[in-house]
């Protein structure tokens, strides 16, 4: 099961923890993980690459764990345009958790 928690702060977006293995297939050819995965990562590369956030972020492969944070200095428009980045993942992930809940979790906090 793999578990995707959004973090909220001040009604916005501000980081994304994804950890586990969804189980729906063998590696190399678990379409859920792979879609879940690639959400996820995006999002991650938009923070970084298009807004030119410095993100704090822990990867761990192997188990299948990723989490990053948006840092507290980050302007307002940053601000705006990094939940609009996350929401976007939210609802990419919402997408997948209401065909495939059986394999992965999706939480708000």
């Amino acid at each position: 099961m793999t578990t995707i928690k959004f973090f909220r702060k001040n009604g916005k977006l501000v980081g994304v923890e994804a950890f586990g293995h969804t189980g729906y297939a063998h590696d190399g050819e678990d379409i859920v993980c792979a879609a879940s995965s690639s959400i996820v990562q995006t999002a991650v590369l938009g923070l970084m690459q298009l807004l030119g956030i410095a993100v704090s972020y822990e990867v761990n492969a192997e188990k299948g764990y990723l989490k990053v944070a948006l840092p507290s200095d980050i302007t307002k428009e940053q601000s705006h345009d990094a939940d609009i980045i996350l929401r976007t993942a939210y609802l990419g992930v919402s997408d997948l958790y209401e065909e495939y809940s059986d394999y992965i979790t999706l939480e708000v906090e």
